[in-house]
């Protein structure tokens, strides 16, 4: 189960990973892996503060509503 991640087999997944090695290199691979984590953590706050706005809003909304009956 473990070795089909995205329909991607072992064998796949170790030739992806000797081709990451060779072409940035075993020194660069911590780094990248830091960028990408903050990338992530980045899209992820983004997309909670979007969610928490389109959330006010509605209650927003919902709450004049109910004001104006």
């Amino acid at each position: 189960m473990f070795s089909m991640i995205l329909f991607i087999g072992g064998p796949e997944i170790i030739i992806i990973i000797l081709f990451i090695v060779i072409f940035f290199g075993s020194s660069k691979i911590p780094e990248l892996a830091r960028t990408l984590g903050k990338t992530m953590r980045e899209v992820k706050d983004a997309s909670n503060e979007i969610k928490r706005e389109i959330r006010d809003s509605a209650n927003e909304v919902k709450d004049d509503l109910e004001t104006n009956k």
